[in-house]
């Protein structure tokens, strides 16, 4: 059996009534490329936050990252034409 122990108050998770929980927080790139906008990591207790080197805050894992979508006009769908009735789609 394979598993994974991670202890939660060590890692600042916490427990909710449905689940464990991670707080996260999003930072601006100061230069956005391929669409990406933010980066995302863990966002730490106030404290814990504080006591950090600006190094180790550097350090802190990079979770994720959030990109903008680009709206791409598809066309009008009014050229397509209604199914007869009584097709033998299955659905």
């Amino acid at each position: 059996m394979e598993c994974l122990i991670i202890p939660l108050e060590k890692n600042h998770l916490f427990k909710g009534e449905k689940g464990v929980y991670l707080d996260l927080t999003a930072f601006e790139l100061k230069e956005k490329k391929d669409n990406r906008t933010h980066l995302i990591k863990q966002q730490l207790p106030k404290e814990v936050f504080k006591a950090l080197t600006e190094e180790q805050k550097r350090a802190t894992p990079i979770l994720g990252d959030v990109s903008t979508w680009e709206h791409t006009d598809l066309g009008q769908t009014s050229d397509l034409t209604p199914l007869a009735e009584g097709s033998d789609l299955p659905f």
